[in-house]
Order: structure tokens, then sequence, then C-alpha cells
């Protein structure tokens, strides 16, 4: 019988530095928030891991890649108390998060291509005059977001819109370069970017018409996401 036992390898601290490329204060500190299990202990109270360890810390590493290390920590600590069925639910949760936020990218990407061929349309009729306006209720609605979230864009300088009337009366216009803005900043909110990023990429494509530094952005975005989840 003892052909089929499984040996277990003694390994110290230092051991399992070296073959997992964590420092000793990062095992022992993971070790004590629960994301790896406990050390047995000698009598002296030296530490004594195995390969199990070694193994859960890799599996951490690519979870805290994956999903954020906060993230990562509470998954860990959490997969020692589950069962096999509800450890693969808690981790298909994660990789449905991976794709939910792909998905978002991917629509983002698409709406990008579809305003830069509005603006190569605009620019082949540069200098004639466009009609095209819209409301804040329309654009809104056009955009998918709320009228507050617009006004919320505007007081960031994402959107500006005309202003026609005057005192209670007046009310927002929007037209080509507004709507357009509107247009790139939703896409990018969906993509997962951050207020400040997208006024950085609104000067570029007020400067110079052009999204392709965003597009660029977002395929590394999709790259990004697609090593995450095969992390997870």
């Amino acid at each position: 019988m003892s052909g089929f036992c499984r040996e277990v390898i003694t390994l110290r601290t230092v051991d399992v530095a070296s073959l997992s490329g964590y420092s000793v204060q990062q095992i022992r500190q993971l070790e004590s928030r629960g994301v790896i299990p406990a050390a047995a202990r000698e009598d002296n109270g030296y530490r004594r891991y195995s390969d199990v360890h070694v193994s859960a810390l890799s599996a951490y590493r690519d979870l805290a890649f994956a999903v954020g290390p906060v993230a990562a920590r509470s998954v860990m600590t959490e997969l020692q108390r589950l069962d096999p069925r509800e450890a693969i639910a808690l981790l298909s949760g994660k990789v449905t998060e991976v794709d939910e936020h792909r998905r978002q990218v991917v629509a983002a990407r698409s709406m990008l291509l579809s305003i830069r061929s509005e603006a190569e349309t605009a620019g082949e009729h540069e200098g004639e005059t466009t009609d095209e306006s819209m409301t804040i209720t329309e654009l809104a609605e056009a955009v998918g977001v709320r009228a507050s979230t617009l006004r919320y864009w505007e007081s960031e300088g994402l959107t500006t819109p005309l202003r026609v009337g005057s005192g209670a009366r007046t009310a927002r216009l929007y037209r080509f370069g507004a709507i357009r803005d509107a247009r790139i900043t939703a896409a990018l909110r969906s993509g997962g970017y951050g207020i400040h990023e997208i006024r950085e990429s609104l000067a570029v494509v007020r400067g110079l018409g052009d999204t392709s530094s965003m597009l660029a952005a977002l395929d590394d975005r999709l790259d990004d996401l697609a090593l995450r989840g095969a992390a997870v």
C-alpha cells in the first residue's frame, strides 16, 4: 500500500520563498491572513510547509493578477472553507466578471469605430453646415445615460452644449461636436475608463479628429483581459 501513498515534501520557509518567488515575510503575512493554509509547527516552533503551500501561492499570484490582490485574498481564504462544487462556482463567478468586462470593452471599441466613421464622413463635408442637434433628453436616450450624467460630464469638461434661451428658460442644445464627445465618453466609460483618461482622449479627438490612440488602448485592454481570464 505504501507505493500508492503520496509522499509529503517538507519545506522550510526559505525553501517556499525560493520556489514561489515570494519573500519570507510575504509568505508569513499571507499565511496569517489565511490566504494559504497554516503551516505545521515543529516542537521548536519552526514552520514546516509542503508543496501544497507552493501551489497555493502560485494560485494566489494568478488570482491577484486576474482580479486584484484584495479580491484574490478573499477568494483564496473562502476556497479553503468550500467543498469542490462551491469552489468551482466561486471561481466561475470570477471568470464571468472578467468576461463581462471584456464584453463592455468590445462594445466600447465597436462604438468608437462607429464614431470614427462618423467623424470621417463629417470631414468629407468639412465647411458644410450641419443641422444635427439634440436636446439633453434626446442625447441621454441616444447614448443610454441619464440627463443628470450628461450634466455631470459637462461639469467635468467632457461635453460642451450650447445654451439657448435665457433665465429659467435656458436649455441645453447639443450639436455635432458635443454629440460626438458624449458618444465617445459613453463608449470609454463602458470600457472602464476614468474621467481623467477620457478628458485626455477627448483632447486628442478635438485636436486631431482621431480615435486611433483610444482604439489601440482598448485593444491593449482586451489583450490584458484575455490573460486575466486565463489566469483565473
